[in-house]
């Protein structure tokens, strides 16, 4: 995933901002315990899922659900090659963020 860095200058705003939270998406469920945690948040199962992945609000609320936890934040951007702010900010690209400042 840390390659992940490198493709983010090559895509504009918006897709850069859904290929961030489909690649967190990707790494929460990875692992039991983070997949189990957010589909439980969102009350969604996991046969829902794929009908969701290209709905922005949705990526939007898979970020929301990574920035709300900070542990998780900054394994997300760990893993993604990120700085934790940029994945906050990139955030704001897509529908549903509460204004910055």
């Amino acid at each position: 995933m840390a390659e992940f860095a490198d493709s983010v200058s090559t895509r504009s705003g918006d897709e850069a901002a859904e290929a961030l939270a489909l690649t967190a998406l990707a790494f929460l469920l990875e692992e039991s315990d983070r997949a189990t945690r957010f589909l439980r948040s969102t009350g969604m199962d996991g046969a829902a899922l794929p009908s969701c992945l290209g709905d922005p609000i949705f990526l939007g609320c898979v970020l929301d659900f990574v920035i709300a936890d900070e542990a998780l934040l900054l394994a997300v951007a760990e893993a993604t090659g990120l700085r934790a702010d940029r994945v906050v900010r990139q955030r704001q690209r897509l529908p549903g963020a509460l204004p910055s400042g």
